[in-house]
């Protein structure tokens, strides 16, 4: 009876400890396939940049985003909240872009800037220096979905930005932006987190353009 006492504790064992593996194997699966959509939904083709490996959290609202989450244009006509775990003294630069412009099928306004806020100190955004100010999605209607893309750099240091300062009563400047060719220029490597939502035309589009008018 000990014997095969012993053998079904140490089965029973095992189990467990095959089932904590796999766990915590499932988790770290998880945790790395989180960005998966920045293959599958092509972003790392359409922009030649190199995926990030970790996801940027970016809340609208009481919304977080999860990536590739289907919103509407209503959902986010207001800056997002962005948060990251920050090195001390270190500095950052934040982005998003919309990747089709006109179309996914016609994109000849790719890489369309809808935020960039640089020289921000630790996470906290509001006293970066913002590049281009927010304007959220607006995508025409009959154009389907647009993958809009939140990319986080960390700078070498504090810098000089020689781009014209973009206002957000306008859309003057923001096409054809090269996210990797302006990653380039202030040596700002790769980016270290990511995100993006997916977005087609609703009521208040309108309402953006008329802004940007």
């Amino acid at each position: 009876m000990r014997f095969w006492g012993s053998i079904t504790f140490v089965g029973i064992a095992g189990a467990l400890r095959v089932c904590v593996f796999s766990i915590c194997l499932g988790t770290g699966l998880f945790a790395m396939d989180a960005l998966q959509g920045f293959d599958s939904d092509g972003i790392v083709a359409d922009t030649h940049i190199v995926k990030p490996s970790s996801v940027l959290k970016v809340q609208y609202g009481s919304i977080d985003l999860t990536p590739g989450l289907v919103l509407t244009p209503t959902q986010v006509k207001d800056p997002p909240n962005v948060s990251w775990a920050a090195e001390p003294d270190a500095f950052y630069l934040v982005l998003m872009m919309d990747l089709d412009v006109y179309s996914r099928a016609e994109p000849a306004l790719r890489e369309f800037d809808h935020w960039r806020v640089g020289n921000i100190p630790g996470s906290d955004v509001s006293k970066g220096e913002v590049l281009s100010g927010y304007i959220g999605a607006g995508p025409p209607v009959g154009t389907g979905f647009h993958r809009y893309v939140f990319l986080l750099f960390k700078q070498p240091g504090k810098l000089t930005f020689d781009e014209p300062r973009l206002s957000n009563r306008s859309g003057d400047g923001r096409a054809n932006q090269q996210i990797i060719k302006f990653a380039e220029k202030y040596g700002l490597g790769n980016p270290i987190a990511g995100n993006y939502y997916q977005a087609e035309y609703d009521d208040y589009v309108p309402i953006l353009r008329a802004q940007l008018a």
